[in-house]
C-alpha cells in the first residue's frame, strides 16, 4: 500500500515536472502547438472527404464548326460544354473542364483554336476571326501541334472539323463516326504538312 502511494506520488511529480517544463519555456509552448496542429492535419486528411458531384453526362456531339460557332462552347453556356480545336479538328474537352473551362489554367483555349498557342507554348487565345491555317509555323512548331493533337485524340472525344471560310460541313452518321474520325484527322494532318512544305522560305 505504501509502495503504491509512493509510485503514484512519483508519477504525479514526474507529470507535474513535464508540464512545468513545457509551460516554463515559450519555445516549448510553440513546439507543442506545432505538433498538435500537425497531428490534427494528419487525422483530418485520413477522414473520407465528400466526392465532388459528377458532371452530368452530355450527349455526344458530331458536328463541324466554323471559328465563330466554336466560340459559343467555352464552358460559360448553360450545359457547360467545352470544345477546343487542334490542328483543324475539334475535341470535346468537357471532362477536362477544370483545365479548359472558366477559371482553368488553359481557359483561354476554351471555344477556340488552340493550335498556335500550343505550338508556341503561349497560353493565350487565338482571337483571329478567320481560320488560322498555321502555314507560317516552323516545322518544329508544327511537330509540337501534332504531338498535342495526339494527346487530345487519346484523351478526348472527336467532335468534327474546324471549317475554313466557305467550306461546307460534313454530315455525320453514327455508322460513319469512327471512319470519319480517323480519315478527317489524317487528312487534316497531311494537308497542313503539305501547306507548310509549299510555303516559300523568306
Amino acid at each position: 500500500m505504501a509502495e503504491e502511494l509512493i509510485d503514484e506520488s512519483v508519477e504525479k511529480s514526474l507529470i507535474q515536472g513535464i508540464i512545468d517544463e513545457i509551460i516554463g519555456s515559450p519555445l516549448n509552448l510553440i513546439l507543442v502547438g506545432i505538433i498538435t496542429f500537425l497531428i490534427y492535419k494528419i487525422f483530418k486528411k485520413r477522414q473520407p472527404t465528400e466526392a465532388a458531384p459528377a458532371e452530368p453526362e452530355l450527349p455526344k456531339l458530331k458536328k463541324d464548326f466554323t471559328v465563330q460557332e466554336l466560340k459559343a462552347f467555352d464552358g460559360n453556356q448553360e450545359d457547360g460544354r467545352v470544345l477546343v480545336a487542334v490542328n483543324g479538328n475539334v475535341y470535346d474537352v468537357t471532362k477536362g473542364k477544370r483545365f479548359y473551362g472558366p477559371g482553368g489554367p488553359y481557359a483561354a483555349f476554351g471555344g477556340k483554336d488552340a493550335s498556335r498557342g500550343l505550338a508556341t507554348f503561349s497560353v493565350t487565345a487565338n482571337e483571329d476571326i478567320e481560320y488560322d491555317d498555321l502555314s507560317d509555323l516552323s516545322p518544329a512548331e508544327m511537330e509540337s501541334v501534332k504531338e498535342w493533337e495526339m494527346q487530345f485524340k487519346e484523351k478526348y472525344d472527336f467532335v468534327g472539323r474546324l471549317l475554313r471560310p466557305g467550306e461546307q460541313p460534313s454530315s455525320y452518321s453514327e455508322d460513319e463516326e469512327d471512319d470519319q474520325n480517323s480519315s478527317d484527322k489524317s487528312g487534316g494532318e497531311e494537308k497542313l504538312i503539305t501547306e507548310s512544305k509549299e510555303k516559300p522560305e523568306e
